[in-house]
């Protein structure tokens, strides 16, 4: 579980990368900042497109940066949004987060006024798909 200063700080993160949202479709902007398993950090944010179904979510952009920086095993993520109360990943991304984070991933929904809620994977996403169901999801 991630240390109250840690949230605080990757909060930040995950708010400076909200910023940058290319979001003139919805208007919802998110930010988002993976942990992996070596500590470091990774942040991305929403990127929407006219076609709406080729938008990129800030979580899936943030593990992409970590999978592009060799990183296969993530350990947390944070979400910051403006929504309260703060909104959680959708369900592509909760997958993904599934591809790359155990069970016991902690996933951190904050807000911009200073709200947070916290999750671990599975309470997220109990039934994750996966290729082989005999193998268990955390590495």
């Amino acid at each position: 579980m991630l240390s109250t200063e840690s949230v605080q700080a990757l909060v930040l993160l995950a708010a400076k990368a909200r910023e940058n949202a290319h979001a003139p479709y919805s208007g919802y902007r998110v930010g988002a900042a993976v942990v992996a398993e070596d500590e470091r950090v990774f942040a991305g944010c929403n990127v929407e497109n006219a076609s709406c179904g080729l938008s990129l979510c800030a979580e899936r952009a943030a593990i992409a940066a970590a999978v592009a920086c060799g990183e296969k095993r993530l350990i947390a993520a944070v979400v910051v949004t403006d929504a309260e109360p703060p909104g959680t990943p959708c369900g592509a991304c909760r997958q993904w987060l599934a591809e790359f984070g155990g069970d016991d991933m902690e996933i951190i929904a904050a807000n911009l006024r200073g709200q947070t809620r916290r999750f671990t994977l599975k309470q997220l996403l109990p039934e994750a798909f996966q290729l082989d169901p005999e193998r268990p999801r955390s590495r």
